[in-house]
Formats: C-alpha cells, structure tokens, sequence
C-alpha cells in the first residue's frame, strides 16, 4: 500500500458519494478496487467490483432519489470514517448512519454501512 495523505483519503471518499448521490455508474466505477466488496448494516458483504456495478445499477432504479449527506469525516491510517445521514424519499427523508471507507492504492476496497450508535461513534473517531 502507497502512503496517502488523510486530506487525499477524505477527497476520494467525498467523490465516491458524490458519484452515489449523481447516480454515477462510471465514476463509481473508477474509484473501486478490483477486489470492492460492499458491506451492509446486517453485515451482509458483496463483491466483487463487477457485482457492485450491476449491484449498484440496481440500487437506483429501486431509490432513485436516494442521497447521501455527510457532516463529520475522520481519517484512521487507510480507514475513511463517515457520520452523515441517507435520504431515501420524502417519506424516509433521514436516516442516520456511519460509513467506512477501505482504501487501498486510491481506490475503494471497501464501503461499509453501519449503525449510528454511541458505540460505533466511538469506535470510528466521530464523537
């Protein structure tokens, strides 16, 4: 693994969401390793990167107005941690939760969901 700054960490995974909040297959695309698996909040992981792409494309036609908003970052060695919340549609307009972001040679190993929870705040540096 090639040594990356915390503030080049954080933009990568700022451009990812903001690829996820565009519905941007390519651009999602072009962030995520090879090897990408997504983790859900059930812990439930899916890979790899060309499963996530058809997973993804999927995933919007089901939310399509779905977005995420981010309002806290902390950068933990190659681990990009995100406090935020998800806007599914009008009527499940905030859900908060805390993602993760693996990050291997500048690319997405992993995006994981998890629960905002005192918790996990602690665990990920976002209290």
């Amino acid at each position: 693994m090639t040594h990356t700054s915390s503030q080049k960490l954080k933009s990568i995974v700022v451009a990812f969401n903001k690829y996820i909040n565009n519905q941007d297959i390519v651009g999602l695309s072009s962030l995520m390793a090879e090897n990408h698996t997504f983790t859900d909040r059930d812990g439930e992981s899916h890979g790899p990167k060309s499963f996530m792409i058809n997973g993804w494309k999927e995933f919007f036609i089901s939310f399509p107005e779905y977005r995420n908003t981010f309002e806290k970052t902390a950068v933990t060695d190659n681990l990009v941690s995100v406090l935020g919340f998800a806007y599914w549609s009008e009527k499940y307009p905030y859900d908060p939760v805390i993602w993760t972001a693996m990050i291997e040679d500048d690319l997405i190993t992993e995006w994981r969901v998890y629960e905002d929870s005192p918790e996990n705040r602690k665990k990920f540096n976002l209290s």
